[in-house]
């Protein structure tokens, strides 16, 4: 009964596309996950297009081909970036449907059974579906987690569905569009960070039908240190405003309140001793972040059960807001007023 269902889905065939840029060793937890999904293994593809990469990649993706039950295609192109990494799989695809994920991810066994049952139910065009934790995550990556999905924090600028500050834009962690909606608005563009904005935002004004699937998560690992963290927020901060450039309508009032937070900061860092009026500023902000400190840590304990990713949430927090404020602040000056080229942001020692 359930082979005679998957054969008459809206979609038949899925083909799951991973660009990766020296990421050897998440491509081994990613596809070691794909091979415990509980779907038809003759209904989907695995691409793996490789962006350059100087590491084993291309030896671990050949191991995963020998051992795994499922189709792998690799595919192979110089250092262009994700979006045309990307663009390269669709033109080499075999799917009716793109389904999109980041390296940096792994997926639980209902993942594509249910991306294909609710595209199926709905009659959609594109899809996005959260990310989420496992519970092997690190203390680190759990306070990040939390930071990321937040209502309290640049996560609730993400944008989904029901509960959201901002409008909902489907991210490539885990997305998906249709063929026909493929060969309609074209592919991504060739911007470094933000393209998967780009893109939705173009899936948007096309008029398809996209619908948020909740249960279709995944376990997002992110960036793993402190340093990684501050690049990969800085570097979404600058993107923002690059994004601005290319569309006005992809930049919102609520996008500047980590920009907004992060001058206050320094402003009345640095006039407190000066002034009573920014003293008593000061002292306010402290109030209400202490506030909010003891709120999202407490919240984090009942979300983990456990008190250290509870104490690093803090941390963690601070650190996004003021990155992604950094990022935003520094091209907003060099793109907007000083009317300057676009801007990357952190590229060379990214991943360090």
């Amino acid at each position: 009964m359930a082979e005679k269902y998957y054969k008459n889905m809206t979609y038949q065939f899925f083909s799951i596309i991973i660009p990766s840029y020296n990421r050897s060793a998440e491509i081994v937890e990613l596809l070691s996950s794909i091979e415990k999904l509980n779907f038809p293994i003759e209904q989907f593809e695995v691409i793996v297009s490789d962006d350059g990469s100087t590491d084993d990649t291309a030896h671990v993706v050949k191991l995963f081909q020998k051992d795994v039950s499922y189709v792998i295609k690799y595919l192979i192109q110089q250092n262009k970036g994700p979006g045309p990494a990307r663009n390269n799989a669709m033109e080499k695809a075999k799917g009716d449907f793109f389904i999109f994920v980041d390296s940096d991810v792994s997926v639980p066994a209902h993942w594509l059974k249910e991306i294909a049952r609710k595209l199926d139910k709905e009659k959609a065009d594109a899809y996005g579906g959260p990310d989420s934790y496992r519970n092997d995550f690190s203390p680190f990556l759990k306070a990040v987690n939390y930071s990321m999905t937040s209502f309290l924090t640049t996560g609730g600028l993400r944008g989904r569905k029901g509960k959201k500050l901002a409008k909902f834009y489907p991210r490539s962690f885990n997305m998906g569009i249709s063929r026909n909606l493929y060969k309609k608005i074209g592919g991504f563009i060739n911007l470094r960070h933000g393209q998967d904005i780009e893109f939705s935002s173009r899936i948007i004004k096309s008029g398809a039908k996209i619908i948020f699937i909740e249960k279709a998560f995944v376990y997002h690992i992110r960036r793993t240190n402190f340093r990684r963290f501050f690049r990969q927020v800085f570097n979404w901060g600058v993107a923002r405003i690059n994004l601005y450039k290319i569309d006005r309508h992809m930049l919102e009032p609520l996008h500047f309140l980590p920009a907004i937070f992060t001058i206050l900061i320094i402003i009345t860092s640095l006039l407190a001793a000066f002034s009573v009026i920014f003293k008593n500023l000061f002292l306010a902000g402290i109030i209400i972040l202490s506030l909010l400190i003891i709120y999202s840590v407490m919240d984090a304990l009942r979300m983990y059960r456990s008190l250290k990713p509870a104490m690093i949430v803090p941390v963690v927090i601070f650190e996004q807001i003021i990155g992604y404020g950094l990022g935003f602040i520094y091209n907003f000056i060099r793109r907007i007023i000083c009317n300057k080229e676009e801007k990357v942001g952190f590229k060379k020692h990214y991943y360090k």
